[in-house]
């Protein structure tokens, strides 16, 4: 890291010339203009205003950014570029207040900054003021974009009083003679600049690492911003547009995919060529992880996933180039499964997951290309226990768990009997689709606390409409208008239900659904 102390003219001769740049995952300008007239009391009374974090490098970016309204020249060629990782804000007011060479390329609310002539010195005061054309008074108003243009100064100093010049005067001097502190950090290692640019900026704006790398692989023929936007088109026609939304979760995948890691800023140690050429590698292993999830887990939307992490590896195993597929067989369709399964009962990607999902990488990775692989040897202890002890919130890893085991089941509507359109309802994955089997208000009326009346076991497939029907009535009551004979039997069966449900035994019912559903999971984990 090297340090340089910058003049304000230096700093408006850098930018004008092109070598100081912005940037395109930077934020844009957000100051308002008060806070910028703040800036310059500061500046004119000495008071420490912070240092500015330049990245030094060879290479242009491919996007940028616009310096507030301005359009940046291109910089001479073979010089170094100096672009701004933290200070935007300081050097875009900074600028747009003194320079005079570079005319906005838009409509803006960019107002003037003055200095009070009648304002008395004062350590707390601003002495500055963001003023509108029609609010300058004349005499009481300087205007500050002249100090830095000699002949512009002299012409606005002309009518001022022999007082008035002498603290203009010293108003110049103190601008012309002010000293930015400027950090400037050496690299062509983009890697260290996305993590100094986010720890730099960790109070403030989050590295937005899709926009670094979209900035580092564009050309004429490929935007990434552009593919990502096409992939959540694609993903919103399989009911994944969340997945097209979370773009984190996107360079996740790509990251697995291309450098078996994790971290999105992993990426940034590719060269535009080969994020390019890769991509369709990309779009592919997520398209076909979804696929799998939708037609082998019964997975219809990423809400359903009681881990988003889970599709990083399943991403890694269907990543191919266009016009191959991953081909395989049932044994490893098994396998995928059970690791799946696996890792949702025991809450694997709760903890330490950079670490996990780094491993399941390497496994799903041999397991693709046929060698030996230990993915799913996963030590799973279910029981009963699971689902008495583990309450029904729509949020909780577990219970989303718990409505994938249901959907793999065939489920049937508890009341009707009428067959469960998984895809609307997983899709809309709301309260509305599950509700008790025995009754909350029914159970609340024996004085059964919360915790046992909404477990897991006592929850199934289930609409409002119906469940209104049921009311607070037990289930030896509500049976009535339920089917009977077999189709009683099948609706049982699809909500691994036991027969007992209608003997208005609570305790006994609790206990032998929770057995019910714990042979269900094992077989899940063992198929």
């Amino acid at each position: 890291m090297e340090y340089q102390s910058y003049s304000i003219r230096q700093l408006l001769d850098s930018v004008s010339s092109g070598s100081i740049r912005i940037p395109a995952f930077q934020r844009g300008f957000v100051w308002d203009m008060n806070r910028v007239a703040y800036l310059m009391d500061s500046i004119y009374k000495r008071y420490p205003f912070g240092s500015l974090l330049f990245w030094r490098t060879k290479s242009k970016l491919a996007t940028e950014r616009k310096l507030g309204v301005f359009e940046l020249p291109n910089p001479k060629e073979d010089y170094p570029i100096d672009y701004v990782l933290d200070g935007q804000q300081r050097l875009t007011s900074i600028f747009s207040v003194f320079q005079t060479e570079l005319k906005p390329t838009l409509e803006n609310e960019w107002t003037g900054i003055y200095f009070d002539l009648e304002a008395e010195e004062d350590a707390q005061e601003s002495q500055f003021q963001a003023l509108r054309d029609e609010e300058v008074i004349s005499g009481k108003h300087f205007p500050l974009n002249v100090l830095f243009d000699s002949v512009r100064y002299r012409e606005a100093t002309a009518k001022c009083t022999n007082e008035q010049i002498i603290r203009l005067d010293t108003l110049q001097e103190k601008f012309k003679e002010v000293s930015i502190p400027v950090q400037i950090l050496k690299t062509e290692d983009r890697p260290i600049v996305a993590i100094v640019f986010e720890r730099v900026n960790r109070l403030g704006m989050k590295l937005d690492t899709l926009q670094l790398l979209s900035a580092w692989t564009w050309n004429e023929d490929f935007d990434l911003l552009e593919n990502f936007r096409t992939l959540k088109e694609e993903l919103e026609e399989f009911g994944f547009s969340e997945v097209g939304e979370d773009c984190d979760l996107i360079l996740r995948c790509a990251a697995a995919i291309l450098k078996k890691e994790t971290t999105p800023e992993s990426l940034l140690e590719l060269s535009g060529q080969q994020v390019r050429e890769a991509f369709p590698k990309v779009k592919n292993g997520i398209l076909g992880a979804i696929d799998f999830m939708r037609k082998q887990l019964k997975i219809a939307s990423l809400k359903n996933l009681p881990y988003p992490g889970l599709i990083i590896p399943l991403s890694a195993f269907f990543a191919e180039p266009d016009g191959k597929e991953v081909s395989c067989d049932a044994v490893v369709y098994n396998r995928l499964k059970q690791w799946f399964w696996k890792s949702c009962f025991t809450n694997r990607y709760s903890t330490q997951t950079k670490k996990i999902i780094i491993s399941d990488i390497e496994e799903v990775t041999k397991l693709k290309h046929g060698e030996d692989s230990r993915l799913g040897d996963i030590d799973c202890n279910l029981d009963k226990e699971f689902f008495i002890e583990n309450q029904f919130r729509l949020s909780n890893a577990s219970t989303k768990t718990f409505i994938l085991m249901l959907a793999n089941n065939t489920p049937k509507s508890f009341l009707s009997g009428s067959l469960i359109d998984l895809d609307k309802v997983l899709q809309k994955y709301n309260k509305a689709e599950f509700h008790h089997i025995y009754p909350r208000a029914y159970l609340k009326d024996l004085r059964f606390e919360d915790n046992f009346i909404n477990c897991l076991a006592n929850f199934c497939f289930l609409s409002t409409s119906e469940n209104k029907k049921i009311g607070r009535k037990k289930p030896s009551e509500y049976a009535i208008m339920m089917p009977k004979g077999d189709a009683l039997k099948d609706i049982l069966t699809s909500a691994l239900c036991p027969s007992n449900v209608f003997d208005d035994n609570f305790k006994s019912f609790i206990e032998n659904r929770a057995a019910l559903l714990a042979d269900f999971a094992k077989e899940l984990i063992q198929n």
